[in-house]
């Protein structure tokens, strides 16, 4: 309860605002303007020494408030001996001046927040509302109260002293406080955005004093409106700060006037009350002077707190859309080096896998190869191949989505190529794979090909490792507007305490150390991945000891029929020439990677070893296939390959295949652009390179050799 309702501010409150010796010369200075006022009107427009008090207490720290308060009692009591107040009226004045002052300040600690930053239109209205108006109202009826007792006043009378009182007292608080408070905090709010400068603020102020001057200089008309839209203006430009040193300023010059009898106050009809007879006429002007400035205060404080805190609102709301703008910026720059650095990681790992995986299997088909050395050499192709699957499942889950590269897609050939990379595998382990499109599914599809081949060969994979014996099916369905590919073995089946977490990353069915099978728990998440980025969903759809089925459900649409006209063919019974297959890449085991590989075609083959020499040799020698590398230094593949696009005749027609570590979705699609007609990802295998030429070269009039056969 102490802390939410305490006297004097937290010692632990930054020390700001005037000295404490500054509020004392101020409540003097207050006290003198009272004495002065009363002695030569006999009124006193408003009292400003308890707004200086008010200050000063919510202000200072303990020990200096209780001086400065102490000094003001004092001051405050000789005040009352000068004006030669009765006993009963000074000792009463007094009291009921600190009384309002602590009654005030503690209800504003505890509805204004600690800050006290009448800035804030809630805050102000909670100051002026909950803690000015009780205080006042408590002090005027006990001390009007007081004196209509001992000076039996009449109703009417009450009433207006009343009022008067209250209006005076008021009118000091609601006017001196918010001022000083404002200016105590100024340190606060140094990066507050206002729409006028010192320059600016001060003409308005001038503008304001001049129309107040004009007003109250003359006595002829009702000119108080013309206040308002001076006011106004000062108001929506500057602080309230600003507005609140201007009420005041109105506040003199028109209370001034008004004391001398000046101003469109004097118009008023002053009622025949008999009661109010003995009434000075100043102060029947002076009960509506009280109600234009109270008026003003009701309109210009509470609007010009609004305005500010729209100007900080937007001006935060500013601040937030540059930190925005500024993190999106970072982010975007952080996201672009992350994918640069898994281009470089992708392809700078597949180019020494290129040539592991690639000689592997090439020494794999040796004939007269001996049993040991066999053996060893399927565990390097096995290897490698465990390890190019692991770099693109850790690559695939870190780059985020892409964008997919759509193409017509024949069912038949997509389960073909999917399987081709398992066969071996598979034959290892005495298991079949099996390929079977179901009736209805036979159409070409429009989908992107890498994506459909990632997830088959990652649930194959999988069906492989955990098949002991017996056979994996691969088929091909439609069902209504989806394309189901099913993949079903005959292995052990799955834990259904795992098939909750079974396509999480990093999840295995038995990550002890002693586990049978090795891998990163990765092909599931990527396969789901993948086919949740077209649409779709992979899941587990039955599993028993007998073994397990894993769906993919993708929206794929089936593809326009072909009306293109069907390219040339060789007559019939006409000889063909050996294939012309030019491969093009800076590493020369990488060329005899490819070369080996494509021997078993009979086809004649040519080596470049960069773009320049690519683009040479296409000039001057017609080829049925390039083989295009691209990174490569001089003249890269991508531009080799818009070059040879630019040749007239069948050379710039040539089919182009890109055999490249650039393995990215954005890669394959820098080379589409560039003009190459498919891209091959290394490293690459038998399978894997017959099933991109054949892709790349079904309907161009070459003369290539059959590679299924081969």
């Amino acid at each position: 309860m102490r802390g939410r309702w305490r006297i004097f501010r937290h010692e632990a409150g930054q020390a700001a605002g005037p000295p404490a010796w500054a509020y004392v010369v101020l409540f003097c200075a207050s006290l003198l303007l009272g004495v002065w006022s009363a002695g030569k009107y006999s009124a006193v427009v408003m009292w400003p020494a308890n707004g200086v008090l008010l200050a000063a207490f919510l202000q200072l720290h303990r020990r200096q408030a209780i001086t400065v308060l102490s000094i003001c009692l004092a001051l405050n009591i000789a005040a009352g001996f000068v004006r030669g107040d009765p006993p009963l009226f000074l000792w009463l004045n007094v009291a009921l001046n600190f009384a309002q002052v602590f009654i005030a300040g503690i209800i504003a600690r505890r509805v204004c927040g600690a800050a006290l930053d009448l800035r804030r239109p809630r805050r102000l209205l909670a100051f002026a509302a909950l803690a000015v108006t009780p205080a006042v109202l408590f002090c005027t009826l006990v001390v009007v109260s007081t004196a209509a007792v001992v000076r039996d006043y009449s109703p009417a009378l009450y009433i207006f002293t009343l009022e008067r009182f209250f209006a005076m007292e008021a009118l000091g608080l609601l006017t001196i406080t918010p001022i000083l408070l404002l200016l105590a905090r100024r340190h606060r709010f140094r990066d507050d955005v206002s729409s006028s400068g010192p320059v600016e603020a001060a003409a308005l102020m001038a503008l304001v004093a001049v129309v107040a001057v004009a007003i109250f200089a003359q006595s002829s008309a009702p000119l108080l409106f013309l206040i308002f839209p001076a006011g106004l203006l000062l108001v929506f430009r500057a602080s309230p700060t600003t507005a609140a040193v201007s009420i005041l300023m109105v506040t003199v010059i028109g209370g001034f006037a008004t004391l001398n009898g000046h101003g469109p106050l004097t118009l008023q009809r002053i009622p025949e009350t008999p009661d109010l007879a003995q009434v000075p006429a100043v102060l029947h002007h002076l009960q509506i002077f009280y109600a234009f400035v109270l008026t003003m205060i009701v309109t210009a404080l509470p609007t010009s707190t609004i305005v500010s805190e729209r100007r900080r609102m937007m001006a935060r709301l500013e601040a937030r859309a540059r930190a925005a703008r500024t993190a999106m910026r970072q982010a975007e720059a952080a996201n672009e080096a992350k994918s640069r650095f898994l281009a470089l990681m992708s392809h700078e790992m597949r180019t020494p896998l290129h040539a592991v995986v690639g000689y592997s299997e090439i020494l794999s088909r040796r004939p007269g190869l001996a049993r040991a050395a066999r053996s060893q050499v399927w565990e390097i192709q096995r290897s490698g191949t465990a390890l190019l699957t692991l770099v693109e499942d850790v690559l695939e889950i870190s780059r985020g989505d892409t964008i997919a590269c759509l193409e017509t897609v024949d069912p038949s050939t997509l389960l073909d190529q999917a399987c081709a990379a398992a066969r071996e595998a598979a034959a290892a382990k005495g298991l079949t794979i099996r390929a079977e499109v179901r009736p209805g599914a036979a159409a070409p599809l429009v989908a992107d090909p890498r994506r459909l081949r990632q997830i088959l060969q990652r649930l194959i994979a999988n069906s492989v490792k955990f098949t002991a014996q017996g056979e994996i099916l691969i088929s091909a369905a439609r069902e209504g507007d989806l394309t189901v590919l099913r993949v079903a073995d005959t292995g052990t089946g799955v834990d259904p305490a795992l098939a909750v977490s079974l396509f999480q990353p990093f999840v295995q069915a038995d990550d002890t150390i002693g586990r049978a099978h090795v891998g990163a728990g990765l092909g599931l998440a990527v396969a789901r991945r993948l086919a949740r980025a077209m649409d779709g969903d992979v899941t587990l759809e039955t599993s028993s000891p007998m073994g397990s089925t894993f769906a993919v459900r993708l929206p794929l649409p089936r593809a326009c029929p072909d009306t293109a006209p069907a390219a040339d063919q060789p007559l019939a019974g006409e000889p063909a020439s050996p294939a012309r297959i030019l491969i093009v890449d800076d590493h020369p085991a990488n060329r005899e990677v490819a070369r080996l590989m494509l021997t078993p075609l009979g086809c004649e083959m040519f080596e470049a070893a960069d773009g320049e020499e690519a683009v040479v040799l296409a000039t001057t020698v017609p080829f049925d296939l390039i083989l295009m590398d691209v990174r490569m230094p001089g003249m890269d593949g991508l531009a080799a390959t818009r070059a040879i696009r630019a040749l007239p005749g069948l050379a710039g027609r040539t089919p182009i295949l890109a055999v490249t570590a650039d393995a990215m979705p954005e890669d394959a699609a820098r080379c589409r652009e560039a003009g190459m007609d498919g891209h091959l990802a290394k490293p690459i295998t038998h399978a894997t390179l017959f099933a991109a030429i054949e892709a790349v070269t079904a309907n161009a009039p070459a003369a290539l050799p059959d590679t299924a056969a081969a």
